[in-house]
C-alpha cells in the first residue's frame, strides 16, 4: 500500500523530532543551550545577531554562532566580526535547517567552552518553522518595514515562538507601521508571548534580548508557547547516496 503525502511528510518531521529531543538532551548535559533565530530575508537578523554576539564576547560569555544560507559565507564573514566563534553552513538549495544537520555541526565543530549556541537559520518564515532543530529557545525576528499583518500571514512561526523580536524600529515612522496591531496579532497567534523591540543600528534593544536569552538559559524558556501545527508542502528526506552525502553536501567552514 502506498503511503500518501501526510503520511510521509508526519513521518520524516517525527524522526527530525526525535533527533532534535536527543540533540536537546545531550547538548543539556554538556551545558549548551541552542536559540533559533528564524525570519524572512532582509528582518535584519545578521546585523541584530552580530551585535547580540558583540556583547555577549564583551561580557565573556561563552558564545558561538552557527548561520545558514543557499549560498555565500557574507554573513560568517559579518559575524565573526564580533569575536565569537562563527561558522557558516552552506544548504545547497535546502529552504531550512534540520537537526541532523545542526547535530552533524556541532560533533565536528562547536568548540567545548560553548555556553550559548545562536542558529541562524535560513531567511524563511514557512519551512523552518515545521522543524525542531534541538533548541530550547526559538525567537522570531520580523522588521516593520515587512508589515503589521505577518504574525496572520505565518502563525506557525510566530506561535510556535518563545519570543518575537521586531526590528528596525527606527523606520516604523515612514513605513507607516500600526504598532498596535501588529501587537494584537502576535497575541492572536501566540497569547503570552513577549515582544522585544530592537533597532540595532542604534544598539536599541540589544541588552534586552541577551538578557531575554540569559533568562532562558538560567530559568528555562521566558514563554512556553502553545503546540503548532507542521503544515509544509515539501520534504527533503536523505536515502542512498543522498544520505551518504549529506553532511557533505552541507558546507561549512569556520570563520576566523
Amino acid at each position: 500500500m502506498c503511503e500518501s503525502v501526510d503520511e510521509v511528510t508526519q513521518a520524516v518531521l517525527a524522526k527530525n523530532d526525535g533527533l532534535a529531543a536527543s540533540l536537546r538532551e545531550e547538548l543539556a548535559g554538556r551545558g549548551v543551550m541552542v536559540v533559533n533565530l528564524l525570519s524572512s530575508p532582509g528582518s535584519g537578523k545578521t546585523e541584530l545577531l552580530g551585535r547580540v554576539l558583540a556583547r555577549a564576547v564583551e561580557r565573556r560569555i561563552p558564545v558561538a554562532a552557527l548561520t545558514a544560507d543557499l549560498a555565500t559565507e557574507n554573513d560568517a564573514h559579518r559575524l565573526a566580526r564580533s569575536g565569537a566563534p562563527v561558522k557558516q553552513l552552506l544548504t545547497d538549495g535546502l529552504c531550512h535547517l534540520e537537526a541532523r544537520q545542526l547535530r552533524d555541526h556541532v560533533e565536528s565543530w562547536l568548540p567545548d567552552a560553548t555556553a550559548l549556541l545562536f542558529v541562524e537559520n535560513v531567511g524563511n518564515l514557512v519551512c523552518p518553522a515545521a522543524y525542531d532543530l534541538g533548541e530550547s529557545l526559538r525567537i522570531v525576528c520580523m522588521a516593520v518595514t515587512e508589515g503589521e499583518d505577518k504574525p496572520l500571514k505565518y502563525p506557525t512561526a510566530f506561535g510556535s515562538a518563545h519570543l518575537v523580536v521586531l526590528t528596525k524600529t527606527d523606520l516604523a515612522e515612514p513605513a507607516a507601521f500600526d504598532s498596535a496591531a501588529f501587537d494584537a496579532h502576535v497575541q492572536r497567534v501566540n497569547p503570552g508571548v513577549e515582544v522585544v523591540r530592537s533597532c540595532a543600528r542604534d544598539g536599541d534593544g540589544i541588552d534586552a534580548l541577551l538578557e531575554r536569552v540569559l533568562a532562558a538559559r538560567d530559568q528555562g524558556p521566558v514563554h512556553r508557547p502553545p503546540l503548532a501545527p507542521h503544515p509544509h508542502g515539501h520534504i527533503h528526506e536523505p536515502s542512498g547516496e543522498d544520505a551518504q552525502g549529506a553532511s557533505g553536501r552541507v558546507a561549512g567552514r569556520r570563520v576566523s
